[in-house]
This record gives C-alpha cells, structure tokens and sequence, in this order.
C-alpha cells in the first residue's frame, strides 16, 4: 500500500498543542503511531487532498541542497547561542525554514527531541539530509557541553564549502555554455545548411571540393544516425546519473580527473581544501581522530585522497603519527604534510589545518580565475575555426560556380 502524507494536531503529555506532518498509509495508522509517542490526536487530515493537492516533479522542488543547510545551520547557531532552548530553536527553524523539504525534517527532528532522543539521534534518522560530519559534531557538542560552539563551526564550514562550490561553478559556467553553444551551431549548420548546399552543388553537377564532400558526407552520416545518437546520449545521461558515485566508476573516473592536464591541479586543491577544512572543524569539535578520519575520507570528493587518508586512519589506529603516513602519498604535498607535522608537535592541528584549508581556498579561486581567463579566448578561438572552416568547405564550390554551370 502506498504511503500518503497528513498533516496532524496532537496534545503533548504537558497539555501542549503540537502540529506536524507524517507519511503513513493511512488515518488511522498515523493516529496509531502518534499514540505510541505518547501523544493525544486532535486532528488528522491528509495534505494537499483534492484540487490543492501540490503537483511534484521527481528530483525538482523537493531538494535538501547545501546552501540551505548553510543558511538553517547559521540560524540554528544562533538561536542556540543567544539562549533559546533546543525544542523552540528546532520549532522556529521548522515554520520560517523557506526550504519545504527541509523544514519538514526539522520539524520531525523537533518531534524525535520531544520525546527524549538527543539532537545527534534525531539528526541521525535524516542521512540524506544532514551529513556525517554535523551529525558527529553535534554528538561532540552535545557531550562536552558546547553544542552553542559546535552549530557556529559548523555554519562556518558549510558556508566555506557553499563559497568553493560557487567559486567552481562561476568558473565553470563560461566555458560549458560556449562549449555547448558550439555543439548547437555545428549540429545545426549540419542538419539543416549544409543538406541545402548539397542539393544545389547536386543541381549544378560537376566534382566538388575534397572539404566540401567531407562536410557533406558528415551532414548526410548524421542526419541518419542523428535518432540513435540522441537516445544513446539519453541513456548515456541516465547511466551515468545512476552509476557516478558507485565504487567501480569513481575508481577509473577520479584518477584521471587529477591527471588532467590543465584541471588536474585544480581537482587536487578543491579536494585538499575540503579535506582540511572538514578535518580541522572536527579536531576542534572533539570528535575522535579515527572517526574524523573515517568521516572526512568520504567528503573530498575524489576516491585517491579518501583512499589516502584510509591508509592513514590504519596507521594512526597502530600508534603512528597523523602526518608520518602522508610522506607516501604523493596527493599530499610536501607543505601540506609538513604544515600538519608542526600542528601535531605544537598541538594546534586544527588551526594549522584551517591555515591549510585558507590556502587551498585562495588557491582554488585564483587557479579558477586564470582558467576562465585561459580558457575564454581559446573557446572563441576554437569555435571560430570550427564554424569558420565548414563556411569556407561550402563556399568553395561557388567559386567555380560559372565552371560548374559550363
């Protein structure tokens, strides 16, 4: 049986009215379930029934995306830091929260803490949503009494993360459009302007130019084959959405990603600079290194360095210093390694790792910003010659026009 969402109205055992949604299959499963929490039901009513049921486009609307955890994180950080209780912070970021998706997680996190589990718990149930590391921070805070501190370096770090990706994608956007621009106008020209040429050059009989046949042969092979191309793209996109994070893919994907020759490097310092930031916001957190290391080899975003930092997590466990095991990583530089070697003997590893984490920040957007710089004028470049060589492949046969004719 399928599940439905209803909203519902509940007295709480100290009197309190308490609203919320839930999905369940039915009416009466929810008043069951809301018993089982200790709860009175007053009204349970299915949401957006009828003709004010709300339409929904897989994938579309319903998104948790970081910059709104960034936002709500802050927000949480400060209610808690200016006094407000857990349940009315949680309560407050569950009505004025703009993301629907996330303020209804909220809203069920408020629920879980209601009824005696603790934040991290409650966080807990909602993977998809909040991530290893503010879950095991949160868990930190809550144990060493300093949950206020812990949602601030937690706000900082999804805000830094927020500021690298839009970095990458200001970077990034110049370049893929004109690329696909590119892509557009060639397939354009080949469909439709050369197929009018041929018929002409065929009208006017005689031999056509060696560029000329080649561009025509083009235009006819992709005209037939133009179909099959587009459901092979189509199925191309879907496998791919499918299968990009899966262990077989990332492990041919990723090492060829930082042998890039151009954005290889970049690739490395966007990795690097997630990789110390989230390991320096966790130390100073009090989160265990181990389970540090465990949590932040998932988050780089590239399977060499999580492979890296494993091999070091198995050399920490047999007593072994954090940075020694980095020396055999060639991922790691020299600096990175002996930056970190001077935060172990000082007992700043944190700090040190936040300094890394700048560094690699600065880094990335000025390496972004000379790519965009490089890049630009090569596109136009390319695209020029590109759309430059196939005008010049269908104009050549008209300067023998008068021959043709004769």
């Amino acid at each position: 049986m399928s599940l439905a969402t209803f909203d519902y109205q509940v007295r709480d055992r100290g009197g309190k009215v308490v609203r919320g949604r839930i999905d369940a299959e039915s009416p009466s499963a929810v008043a069951s379930k809301l018993k089982s929490m200790g709860y009175a039901p007053i009204s349970i009513t299915q949401a957006n029934a009828g003709l004010n049921k709300e339409i929904k486009i897989p994938g579309v609307g319903n998104k948790v995306k970081l910059k709104d955890l960034a936002v709500s994180a802050r927000q949480f950080a400060t209610m808690i830091n200016s006094g407000l209780s857990l349940l009315r912070a949680l309560a407050i970021l569950s009505d004025q929260t703009e993301n629907k998706a996330l303020a209804e997680v909220y809203g069920s996190v408020r629920l879980s803490v209601e009824q005696g589990s603790s934040l991290s718990q409650a966080l807990a149930q909602h993977p998809k949503v909040f991530p290893p590391i503010m879950v095991n921070m949160t868990r930190a805070g809550e144990t060493g009494g300093f949950l206020d501190q812990v949602l601030l370096q937690l706000a900082d770090n999804f805000e830094a993360e927020v500021k690298l990706r839009s970095t990458i994608k200001s970077a990034m956007t110049y370049p893929v459009v004109v690329f696909a621009f590119a892509i557009l106008s060639v397939t354009g020209m080949l469909l439709f302007i050369v197929p009018i040429f041929a018929t002409m050059f065929d009208n006017l009989g005689g031999v056509l130019p060696l560029p000329t046949r080649i561009l025509v042969v083009i235009s006819g092979a992709l005209k037939m084959l133009m179909p099959v191309i587009i459901v092979l793209l189509i199925i191309g996109l879907i496998l791919w959405k499918k299968y990009k994070h899966t262990p077989r893919v990332r492990n041919v994907v990723d090492p060829m990603k930082l042998k890039t020759p151009v954005f290889g490097p970049l690739f490395q310092k966007i990795a690097l600079s997630r990789f110390s930031r989230n390991l320096g916001t966790m130390i100073h957190a009090g989160v265990p290194i181990l389970q540090s290391l465990d949590i932040v080899a998932d988050t780089t975003g590239n399977v060499v360095i999580a492979r890296a930092i494993r091999d070091v997590e198995v050399s920490v466990r047999q007593g072994e210093s954090l940075a020694g095991p980095l020396v055999n990583h060639p991922v790691f530089p020299p600096m990175v390694v002996q930056m970190m070697a001077v935060g172990e003997d000082t007992g700043s590893l944190d700090a040190m790792l936040h300094k890394i984490s700048d560094f690699y920040d600065q880094e990335v957007e000025a390496t972004t910003e000379a790519l965009t710089s490089l890049i630009e004028p090569i596109m136009i470049a390319v695209v020029g010659a590109i759309v430059g060589a196939m005008i010049v492949a269908l104009y050549m046969p008209i300067f023998k026009v008068f021959d043709l004719i004769k």
